[in-house]
């Protein structure tokens, strides 16, 4: 990653801290980004009247507000930075920063997973649309999505989707892919989405029956493997900063579905849950943990609340449940199940090992709206 090439916009930071004659600031940035804060303390404090604070602890997300501590140390401005502003009140005065990569990657590598799959979602559509010449049992186990769901379609269009840095790119090329021929859609989300094409690890409302396969235009495999958990669409990628393309494979998919079944499995005896409630702004589902401590009830288990704002094994691990089950970043349980002694499992995956959902239903990504 060259960092040269991100455009941190810290003109209009300054002039906000000018403006409103701020005198301490925090700064809240991705971890990615952090070995640039330093710099960017230099130029802000040379440049104003103001002293600059980084907020040092990890940052995973606009969820991931420091407003409360920030205030007991006299900060009057948060700059948080490289992510977008959700549906949350930070309680003090705070300006997202946009960060933005300038790398704009040749399309032609992606477009034989591009091809591959619009074959793969027209054949979908035409099968979805002659259900006289199958029967409808055969036709619900053809139209299987990926993750196991009955996903109908009604058009086979190509959703165009980034991570934050690069979504200034998606028009661009839009353009490009509609000149090689494919109806493209730029999906607009709930209103924890900020911008148009826009997908967060626990957030991708802007999915659609008329698409039929998605492009993303990021890194890493965190936001693909959320998106087609959720959609079960066929999903390319085209990476900015090394500009190699490649697809979200369904072995991968199929091998963490196999992961999540184990782990619902392995509960299945379990009596006594820990239920992990987020206290980060952005993940604090305390209706969903009260829901699921009254299921348990229900079903003569027990349910224990356990709030915490960082989660991770050495700080659950030792309390003497059979199992857990997270309401606070829907990542966690599916990205960092191994590091956990037991199991670690979303509200779907509980309801499974309940007998309240059916795993043959096809799995059910857990999001934040």
């Amino acid at each position: 990653m060259d960092l040269k090439r991100h455009d941190f916009q810290l003109d209009d930071l300054l002039e906000k801290i000018q403006a409103g004659n701020h005198r301490l600031v925090a700064l809240q940035l991705p971890e990615g980004l952090k070995i640039q804060a330093l710099e960017m303390i230099d130029t802000l404090e040379s440049q104003s009247d103001a002293r600059v604070i980084v907020a040092a602890d990890p940052c995973y997300g606009a969820c991931d507000l420091v407003h409360n501590k920030m205030q007991m140390m006299g900060v009057d401005l948060v700059a948080h930075m490289g992510h977008s502003q959700m549906n949350i009140d930070s309680g003090m005065e705070t300006e997202f920063i946009n960060v933005t990569y300038d790398g704009e990657p040749d399309l032609n590598p992606v477009i034989p997973f591009l091809e591959e799959h619009r074959t793969f979602a027209s054949q979908r559509l035409a099968e979805s649309k002659g259900p006289n010449e199958i029967g409808e049992g055969d036709a619900k186990e053809r139209f299987l999505d990926a993750v196991g769901r009955i996903a109908p379609l009604t058009d086979t269009k190509l959703g165009l989707v980034g991570s934050i840095q690069h979504l200034h790119l998606l028009p661009t090329y839009k353009k490009k892919l509609e000149n090689e021929g494919y109806d493209v859609v730029i999906p607009t989300g709930g209103k924890r989405l900020t911008f148009p094409g826009q997908v967060l690890g626990c957030n991708y409302s802007g999915d659609d029956p008329s698409i039929g396969h998605y492009f993303f235009l990021g890194s890493g495999d965190f936001h693909p493997h959320g998106l087609v958990l959720h959609t079960g669409k066929p999903l390319a990628m085209l990476d900015p900063y090394t500009g190699d393309a490649s697809e979200m494979s369904l072995e991968k998919i199929e091998r963490i579905l196999r992961q999540r079944f184990g782990l619902i499995m392995s509960s299945d005896q379990a009596s006594s849950f820990g239920i992990l409630i987020g206290e980060k702004p952005g993940q604090m589902r305390r209706g969903v943990a009260l829901r699921l401590k009254k299921l348990l009830e229900k079903h003569g288990k027990k349910g224990y609340l356990l709030a915490l704002e960082h989660i991770g094994p050495e700080l659950i691990d030792f309390y003497p449940v059979d199992a857990f089950v997270n309401t606070a970043c829907p990542r966690i349980a599916i990205d960092d199940s191994v590091r956990y002694a037991k199991p670690l499992l979303t509200p779907f995956e509980l309801e499974v090992v309940l007998g309240v959902r059916n795993w043959e239903e096809g799995y059910q990504f857990d999001e934040i709206h």
